[in-house]
């Protein structure tokens, strides 16, 4: 029992569960935004009382596809708000810490670990590597 509560309490978990709370919320939402906002107003345009009751009988089978209009506009609103409000912000931090972090490791030439950028040794296939060319500004490493 004590491992199990050991991996109920991580905080990854912790922090999965409550995104998934929060994005099951967000897509109740949306649905709604969707069937009582969105799709009657683009019914309006075509004409019928409601965009979600759309089907077409082909013999004994009907096909709603009013349902999957909906359903599909419901997604591409979710997947929108989630790359233009959490996959780019997050992207661009990335790429903006990553610019102005100054490089600590290198490749080694012979077993391609990475190395401190200012080893002269590997220390995974202890080859010799040559120095590193200094940092534009900075001393060489090593000195």
């Amino acid at each position: 029992m004590r491992g199990f509560r050991t991996f109920l309490l991580r905080g990854n978990l912790v922090d999965l569960a409550v995104a998934v709370v929060i994005g099951v919320a967000f897509t109740a939402v949306v649905r709604a935004l969707v069937g009582d906002i969105i799709t009657p107003l683009i019914a309006a345009i075509v004409g019928k009382p409601s965009f979600g009751n759309l089907r077409v009988t082909l013999g004994h089978a009907t096909i709603s596809y009013g349902a999957f209009l909906n359903e599909l506009v419901s997604f591409v609103l979710i997947a929108a708000v989630v790359y233009f409000l959490i996959v780019t912000p997050v992207s661009k931090l990335l790429a903006l810490t990553d610019r102005h972090k100054a490089a600590t490791e290198r490749e080694c030439p012979e077993c391609l670990s990475q190395i401190p950028a200012a080893a002269i040794r590997c220390k995974f296939c202890t080859a010799s590597v040559p120095a590193a060319a200094p940092a534009e500004g900075g001393p060489a490493p090593g000195s």
